[in-house]
Protein backbone atom coordinates (compact mmCIF):
# COMPACT_ATOMS: atom_id res chain seq x y z
CA UNK A 1 0.00 0.00 0.00
CA UNK A 2 1.47 3.56 -0.81
CA UNK A 3 2.61 5.61 1.58
CA UNK A 4 1.48 9.33 2.72
CA UNK A 5 3.41 12.11 4.09
CA UNK A 6 5.79 15.24 3.64
CA UNK A 7 9.38 14.93 4.08
CA UNK A 8 11.60 17.77 4.68
CA UNK A 9 15.09 16.88 3.49
CA UNK A 10 18.02 19.52 4.25
CA UNK A 11 21.04 18.96 2.13
CA UNK A 12 22.99 20.80 -0.11
CA UNK A 13 23.73 17.90 -2.83
CA UNK A 14 21.46 18.54 -5.68
CA UNK A 15 21.99 14.49 -6.43
CA UNK A 16 20.82 13.75 -3.03
CA UNK A 17 18.10 16.36 -3.42
CA UNK A 18 16.82 14.90 -6.82
CA UNK A 19 17.56 11.31 -6.21
CA UNK A 20 15.24 11.40 -2.47
CA UNK A 21 12.72 13.25 -4.13
CA UNK A 22 12.20 10.60 -7.55
CA UNK A 23 12.36 7.67 -5.31
CA UNK A 24 10.31 9.63 -2.33
CA UNK A 25 7.41 10.12 -4.74
CA UNK A 26 7.38 6.90 -5.89
CA UNK A 27 6.45 5.47 -2.37
CA UNK A 28 3.75 8.50 -2.03
CA UNK A 29 5.46 10.98 0.05
CA UNK A 30 5.96 14.24 -1.04
CA UNK A 31 9.70 15.54 -0.63
CA UNK A 32 10.48 19.06 0.25
CA UNK A 33 14.31 19.85 -0.65
CA UNK A 34 16.05 22.52 1.20
CA UNK A 35 19.77 23.34 0.52
CA UNK A 36 20.74 25.73 3.02
CA UNK A 37 20.24 25.09 6.92
CA UNK A 38 19.68 28.61 7.64
CA UNK A 39 16.25 27.88 5.79
CA UNK A 40 15.52 24.86 7.65
CA UNK A 41 13.46 25.65 10.43
CA UNK A 42 11.54 28.29 8.40
CA UNK A 43 10.63 25.85 6.03
CA UNK A 44 9.61 23.34 9.16
CA UNK A 45 7.16 25.71 10.03
CA UNK A 46 5.80 26.86 6.80
CA UNK A 47 5.64 22.67 5.21
CA UNK A 48 4.77 21.14 8.60
CA UNK A 49 6.46 17.83 7.76
CA UNK A 50 6.12 14.31 9.13
CA UNK A 51 9.68 13.27 9.05
CA UNK A 52 12.78 15.83 9.14
CA UNK A 53 15.68 14.46 7.40
CA UNK A 54 19.29 16.23 8.24
CA UNK A 55 22.40 16.71 6.21
CA UNK A 56 25.08 17.35 8.94
CA UNK A 57 27.69 19.51 6.52
CA UNK A 58 25.28 22.72 5.57
CA UNK A 59 25.89 25.83 4.81
CA UNK A 60 24.33 27.88 7.27
CA UNK A 61 23.24 26.26 10.74
CA UNK A 62 24.69 22.58 10.25
CA UNK A 63 22.63 19.80 10.97
CA UNK A 64 23.35 19.24 14.55
CA UNK A 65 22.60 22.50 15.40
CA UNK A 66 19.08 21.84 13.15
CA UNK A 67 18.55 18.71 15.17
CA UNK A 68 19.08 20.19 18.52
CA UNK A 69 16.49 23.65 17.89
CA UNK A 70 14.29 21.25 16.48
CA UNK A 71 14.17 18.66 19.19
CA UNK A 72 13.91 21.62 22.18
CA UNK A 73 10.16 22.04 21.09
CA UNK A 74 9.43 19.46 18.65
CA UNK A 75 8.96 15.82 18.53
CA UNK A 76 8.80 15.16 14.58
CA UNK A 77 11.26 11.95 13.54
CA UNK A 78 14.42 13.41 12.81
CA UNK A 79 17.03 10.84 10.40
CA UNK A 80 20.83 12.44 10.44
CA UNK A 81 22.82 12.09 7.37
CA UNK A 82 26.40 11.04 8.09
CA UNK A 83 29.44 10.49 5.89
CA UNK A 84 30.86 7.06 6.06
CA UNK A 85 32.21 5.84 9.18
CA UNK A 86 31.92 9.12 11.03
CA UNK A 87 30.88 7.24 14.36
CA UNK A 88 31.51 10.69 16.41
CA UNK A 89 28.98 12.43 13.95
CA UNK A 90 26.48 9.77 14.35
CA UNK A 91 26.36 9.46 18.20
CA UNK A 92 26.46 13.07 18.26
CA UNK A 93 23.40 13.72 15.91
CA UNK A 94 21.86 10.77 18.38
CA UNK A 95 22.48 12.48 21.58
CA UNK A 96 21.02 15.73 19.72
CA UNK A 97 17.60 13.96 19.60
CA UNK A 98 18.23 12.22 16.39
CA UNK A 99 15.23 9.27 15.84
CA UNK A 100 18.11 7.46 13.19
CA UNK A 101 21.08 8.13 10.70
CA UNK A 102 22.26 6.68 7.44
CA UNK A 103 25.90 6.72 6.58
CA UNK A 104 26.44 8.17 2.96
CA UNK A 105 26.67 6.88 0.24
CA UNK A 106 23.46 5.76 1.08
CA UNK A 107 21.03 3.58 -1.15
CA UNK A 108 17.99 5.89 -2.03
CA UNK A 109 15.82 2.81 -1.35
CA UNK A 110 17.56 2.08 2.43
CA UNK A 111 16.47 5.74 2.60
CA UNK A 112 12.95 5.62 1.91
CA UNK A 113 13.09 2.03 3.99
CA UNK A 114 13.66 4.25 6.83
CA UNK A 115 11.50 6.74 6.31
CA UNK A 116 8.72 4.57 6.44
CA UNK A 117 10.31 2.71 9.25
CA UNK A 118 10.49 5.93 11.99
CA UNK A 119 6.49 7.45 10.00
CA UNK A 120 5.44 3.75 11.77
CA UNK A 121 6.75 4.24 14.96
CA UNK A 122 5.16 7.91 15.57
CA UNK A 123 2.13 6.09 14.91
CA UNK A 124 -0.55 5.42 17.49
CA UNK A 125 0.23 1.56 18.40
CA UNK A 126 -2.16 -1.39 17.74
CA UNK A 127 -4.99 -2.07 19.61
CA UNK A 128 -3.24 -5.04 21.60
CA UNK A 129 -0.65 -2.46 23.05
CA UNK A 130 -3.02 0.68 24.07
CA UNK A 131 -2.75 0.11 27.29
CA UNK A 132 -1.50 2.23 30.26
CA UNK A 133 1.76 0.91 32.14
CA UNK A 134 1.97 2.56 35.72
CA UNK A 135 4.49 2.19 37.84
CA UNK A 136 5.70 4.71 41.25
CA UNK A 137 5.88 7.70 39.85
CA UNK A 138 5.85 6.91 36.16
CA UNK A 139 2.87 6.54 33.47
CA UNK A 140 3.34 5.78 29.68
CA UNK A 141 0.13 5.59 27.96
CA UNK A 142 -0.48 3.58 25.02
CA UNK A 143 -3.22 4.49 23.36
CA UNK A 144 -1.03 8.75 23.09
CA UNK A 145 2.12 8.13 23.19
CA UNK A 146 3.04 10.02 26.16
CA UNK A 147 5.32 9.26 29.37
CA UNK A 148 4.05 10.96 32.26
CA UNK A 149 6.37 11.47 35.11
CA UNK A 150 3.84 12.54 38.73
CA UNK A 151 1.25 13.60 36.44
CA UNK A 152 3.59 15.77 33.88
CA UNK A 153 4.20 14.81 30.31
CA UNK A 154 7.79 14.62 29.43
CA UNK A 155 8.74 15.21 25.66
CA UNK A 156 10.32 11.97 24.45
CA UNK A 157 11.25 11.14 20.90
CA UNK A 158 9.12 8.42 19.04
CA UNK A 159 12.60 6.03 19.16
CA UNK A 160 12.81 6.85 23.34
CA UNK A 161 9.03 6.04 23.83
CA UNK A 162 8.81 3.40 22.01
CA UNK A 163 12.53 1.82 23.74
CA UNK A 164 10.82 2.45 27.31
CA UNK A 165 7.40 1.10 26.10
CA UNK A 166 9.35 -1.79 25.41
CA UNK A 167 11.23 -2.60 28.35
CA UNK A 168 8.52 -1.47 30.90
CA UNK A 169 6.15 -4.22 29.02
CA UNK A 170 8.79 -6.71 30.35
CA UNK A 171 9.79 -5.54 33.99
CA UNK A 172 12.66 -7.15 35.10
CA UNK A 173 13.44 -8.99 32.00
CA UNK A 174 17.42 -8.24 31.07
CA UNK A 175 17.67 -7.79 26.83
CA UNK A 176 20.85 -7.50 25.15
CA UNK A 177 21.75 -4.66 22.62
CA UNK A 178 20.82 -6.75 19.83
CA UNK A 179 17.73 -7.62 20.90
CA UNK A 180 16.47 -4.33 21.71
CA UNK A 181 17.51 -2.92 17.95
CA UNK A 182 15.62 -5.77 16.37
CA UNK A 183 12.38 -5.40 18.93
CA UNK A 184 12.23 -1.15 18.73
CA UNK A 185 13.82 -0.43 15.68
CA UNK A 186 12.05 -3.26 13.77
CA UNK A 187 14.04 -4.00 10.52
CA UNK A 188 17.77 -4.68 10.12
CA UNK A 189 19.50 -1.89 11.45
CA UNK A 190 22.86 -1.19 9.85
CA UNK A 191 24.35 0.70 12.36
CA UNK A 192 26.24 0.34 15.40
CA UNK A 193 24.55 -0.67 19.04
CA UNK A 194 25.91 2.19 20.66
CA UNK A 195 22.28 3.58 19.66
CA UNK A 196 21.03 1.94 22.55
CA UNK A 197 23.29 3.14 24.69
CA UNK A 198 22.10 6.88 23.36
CA UNK A 199 18.53 6.38 23.69
CA UNK A 200 19.21 4.88 27.25
CA UNK A 201 20.90 8.02 28.31
CA UNK A 202 18.60 10.08 27.50
CA UNK A 203 16.18 8.46 28.52
CA UNK A 204 17.87 8.04 31.77
CA UNK A 205 18.28 12.13 32.04
CA UNK A 206 14.52 12.39 31.68
CA UNK A 207 13.55 9.81 34.01
CA UNK A 208 16.08 11.49 36.80
CA UNK A 209 13.21 13.01 39.03
CA UNK A 210 11.81 10.04 39.66
CA UNK A 211 12.57 7.89 43.11
CA UNK A 212 14.53 5.05 41.79
CA UNK A 213 16.60 3.99 38.80
CA UNK A 214 14.06 2.01 36.48
CA UNK A 215 17.17 1.50 33.76
CA UNK A 216 19.48 -0.53 34.83
CA UNK A 217 22.42 -1.58 33.06
CA UNK A 218 23.45 -5.44 33.53
CA UNK A 219 27.20 -5.70 32.68
CA UNK A 220 27.92 -7.82 29.41
CA UNK A 221 24.17 -8.26 28.87
CA UNK A 222 22.14 -5.23 28.38
CA UNK A 223 19.41 -3.33 29.83
CA UNK A 224 16.30 -4.01 31.92
CA UNK A 225 13.08 -2.00 33.28
CA UNK A 226 13.54 -2.39 36.97
CA UNK A 227 10.51 -0.91 38.68
CA UNK A 228 10.57 -0.64 42.61
CA UNK A 229 9.19 -3.98 44.66
CA UNK A 230 5.57 -5.18 44.46
CA UNK A 231 5.09 -1.23 43.16
CA UNK A 232 4.50 -1.78 39.39
CA UNK A 233 1.09 -2.56 37.29
CA UNK A 234 -0.14 -2.78 34.18
CA UNK A 235 -4.07 -0.88 33.64
CA UNK A 236 -5.90 -1.88 30.73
Amino acid sequence: MPYSGKVLLVDDDQNVLELVKLYGEREGFKVIGISDGDLALAAFDRENPDVVILDIMLPGQDGLTICRNLRSTRMVPIIMLTAKGEEADRVLGLEMGADDYVAKPFSPRELVARIKAVLRRAQPLEAANNRKLKYPGLEILGDTRTILIAGREIGATPREYDLLYFLAQNPRRVFSREELLAAVWGYDFFGDQRTIDVHIRRLRIKLAPLPSEYLTTVWGVGYQFTPPAKGGETAP
